[in-house]
């Protein structure tokens, strides 16, 4: 195949635009262009064709029409050295298009926006686009194709290595990714056409490989990871990460975003160990990590602030396998830089809203994320005993963390002006009782007195000895969702105990 003789460019995102197809020109490439993209070229000193001069076509019906074109789609997928096709292509005066450059109009972008109408999401589905990619991408034996900006260097570099062509390796890893993102691109535009409440009634998943991990949960399971992880989270030092170190982080980075003070999270296996909240991170790391002293040897530590030198040096002090911050202040990142393995991931952002998709056999569940909270004018007390503003504190913290704690799932907190923090946590068993006698057992492993704590609870108390255990470890206080059938009875045996207890109308089971 020769060089690139001619490219049509029709981009939303316009980044790098102007520096690539400059260099294009340099080459002797011809340029084609539509609309806003052929202006800003223009503008910028690049000669162009406009596309309804190269069609003899004029774009119409507020550009709707532009690109549908015999002269366009015939360039892209008339196959070189095809006598049929060349002749085709000579009698209608068709020239062949060597490259494509097309990103797609942000039609993810708008429906995220929370009031998007509907006639906003419509004009924001290309058309042209994803056609002039696909006709490209099927012919990439003879088109070099490119959806993504990043791309860009690449093939100017091959190009300047062949003579101004480009390899079929590249081509083909091009056309790959264009069939990928127009799936994606469809997907979402189906998912968002056909919601029934609020779920698509069709899903469809179309992510990049980001990288391929080590293992899996375990060693003989193959692992990637998919998707734009990137996006929220930016490793600064450390090994690479690993399927199970993705999980726990992801799971770390939610529990510390649910806090506005200055809050430290330890986990292991996607379970809080302990969490703390002060006026400081050295202060929250020193009451999440008494928790448990055990548990957190190779765990997660998430944090809602800058990481100090007085956290770092905290921290340094144990084994840790990922800390997740917004940020490392430069003396905390030399401080922790010094253990070569320990994976330091700055935490970008959390998405505020999305789906929560888990495989079963023959097919997905797909939830909204837990995002519902409480706050202290919507809990109801149904005992005699009000909550003091102490134990009102303590039960809206235990909340927060109890949601993160895998079902059935018992906190015991405490609080006072400043300070909020975890005493125990029982995670995971079949028999709430048995969650509450667990966070018991860790409190006193701790040295932890339970004495005036209060007792979080993700799912209702079927049975009155939930709430008698939590009385029997000297709690005062109880914060539950309620709306058992038994509820009158639970509600008795805490008057009977003069435990305050309130009731949130949310459970958060986390199975």
């Amino acid at each position: 195949m020769g060089r690139i003789q001619r490219a049509l460019v029709s981009v939303s995102d316009k980044t790098g635009l102007v520096e690539f197809v400059r260099e294009l020109a340099g080459f002797g490439v011809e340029i084609i262009s539509t609309g806003g993209t052929a202006r800003a070229l223009k503008d910028a000193g690049v000669p162009v064709i406009e596309i309804s001069e190269f069609t003899g076509f004029p774009e119409m019906m507020d550009g709707r029409v532009k690109t549908l074109h015999p002269k366009v789609h015939g360039g892209l997928l008339c196959i070189r050295g095809n006598a049929e096709h060349e002749a085709a292509a000579a009698k209608h005066g068709i020239k062949p298009i060597d490259l494509v450059v097309v990103n797609l109009y942000p039609f993810e972008k708008t429906v995220a926006k929370p009031d998007v109408k509907l006639h906003e999401a419509i004009e924001n589905i290309d058309i042209g686009g994803p056609s002039m990619l696909r006709s490209a991408a099927k012919n990439h034996a003879s088109v070099t194709v490119v959806v993504d900006a990043a791309d860009y260097a690449a093939v100017l570099a091959e190009m300047r290595a062949n003579n101004g062509d480009t390899t079929p390796e590249l081509r083909s890893k091009l056309a790959l990714k264009v069939f990928a993102t127009t799936s994606r691109y469809d997907g979402a535009i189906a998912a968002f056409l056909g919601r029934t409440g609020g779920l698509p009634d069709t899903l469809t998943l179309s992510l990049p490989k980001v990288q391929a991990l080590r293992y899996g949960e375990n060693p003989h399971q193959k692992a990637a990871l998919y998707g734009d992880f990137g996006k929220y989270f930016q490793q600064l030092h450390g090994k690479e990460l690993s399927y199970n170190n993705i999980l726990d982080l992801t799971a770390a980075a939610e529990l510390a975003a649910e806090f506005s003070e200055p809050t430290v999270a330890i986990l292991k296996h996607t379970n809080p160990c302990g969490v703390g909240s002060a006026p400081s991170l050295r202060q929250a790391w020193g009451l999440a990590y008494e928790t448990d002293k055990q548990a957190p040897f190779g765990g997660i530590i998430a944090v809602n602030r800058p990481i100090d030198a007085a956290i770092a040096e905290a921290i340094a002090e144990i084994f840790s396998e990922v800390i997740v911050a917004p940020e490392f202040l430069p003396d905390a990142l030399a401080i922790l830089q010094k253990k070569k393995n320990l994976r330091l991931i700055r935490q970008l952002a959390l998405p505020a809203a999305g789906l929560a998709v888990r495989s079963v056999i023959g097919g997905m569940l797909v939830q909204d994320r837990d995002t519902r909270l409480v706050s202290a004018d919507e809990i109801k007390v149904v005992t005699k005993r009000e909550p003091t503003q102490a134990e009102r504190h303590a039960l809206l913290f235990g909340w927060r963390v109890v949601k993160h704690v895998k079902s059935n799932a018992i906190v015991f907190a405490g609080a006072d002006d400043k300070v909020c923090r975890t005493l125990g946590v029982g995670a995971g068993q079949m028999s709430r009782v048995d969650s509450s006698k667990i966070a018991v057992w860790k409190a006193k492993e701790a040295g932890l007195s339970l004495k005036g704590s209060v007792v979080a609870s993700d799912a209702f108390f079927p049975f009155p000895d939930g709430v008698i255990a939590a009385a029997e470890a000297c709690a005062t206080a109880v914060i539950q969702p309620g709306g058992s059938v038994r509820d009158a009875e639970v509600i008795a045996a805490a008057n009977e105990h003069n435990l305050a207890m309130v009731f949130t109308g949310i459970r958060h089971f986390r199975h």
